[in-house]
């Protein structure tokens, strides 16, 4: 199916924390980020699309269990990974364990954006959650902190299901219409799509 910048909206509201506590509640690993063929691809791909070898400090909202964290960890001399679910920031920091340049925070978006600028942002799965308000807050919050010259991740679920639906083509779109970034990589598929900008100087 064929899709356009607008063919679907985001959510009227953006999902509570509620809602991410309870998959915590009934799942260790929800999305099955450690084991799932398609997430273990799209770390592959997402790690291979990063311009540089090395980043000065990353920064990873939405970390969940901290499995691309440990991968991001490897390129920044200094990585801060955030999640809402506490449950989450505890095994993301069980993850990170051994890694002493590693933070793993508690925040919920877009309340809770870190003060520190960052020359690599690196977004799996997390901005189709958010409401057309918060989406343009957290966007505008990120842009803030990444700085001139720096590098913007990507990485959302496409889905193949309701391919209709509000995914990864649409948050994309959306970050992709800003005139501060210029888009260096675009990869597509079945299942997920990456997408990596860099700030203008």
């Amino acid at each position: 199916m064929t899709r356009t910048q607008g063919d679907a909206q985001p959510p009227e509201k953006s999902y509570s924390l509620d809602h991410f506590i309870g998959l915590y509640e009934a799942k260790d690993d929800p999305w099955d980020n450690e084991s799932k063929w398609s997430d273990q691809r799209k770390y592959a791909v997402a790690m291979a699309s990063l311009p540089r070898a090395r980043y000065r400090s990353g920064y990873e909202p939405g970390c969940a269990v901290g499995v691309l964290s440990v991968m991001l960890a490897a390129r920044c001399d200094a990585l801060l990974a955030t999640d809402a679910v506490e449950e989450a920031v505890v095994q993301a920091r069980s993850a990170a364990a051994g890694l002493p340049h590693v933070r793993v925070e508690r925040a919920l978006l877009p309340a809770e954006l870190p003060t520190g600028t960052y020359d690599l942002i690196v977004i799996g799965d997390l901005l189709y959650y958010l409401s057309a308000d918060d989406l343009q807050l957290t966007v505008d919050g990120l842009l803030t902190r990444l700085e001139e010259g720096g590098d913007l991740l990507l990485a959302h679920f496409r889905d193949r299901e309701n391919p209709g639906g509000y995914d990864g083509f649409n948050v994309h779109a959306e970050v992709a219409a800003r005139p501060e970034l210029d888009r260096l990589i675009h990869h597509e598929d079945e299942w997920f799509l990456i997408d990596v900008f860099r700030k203008r100087t």
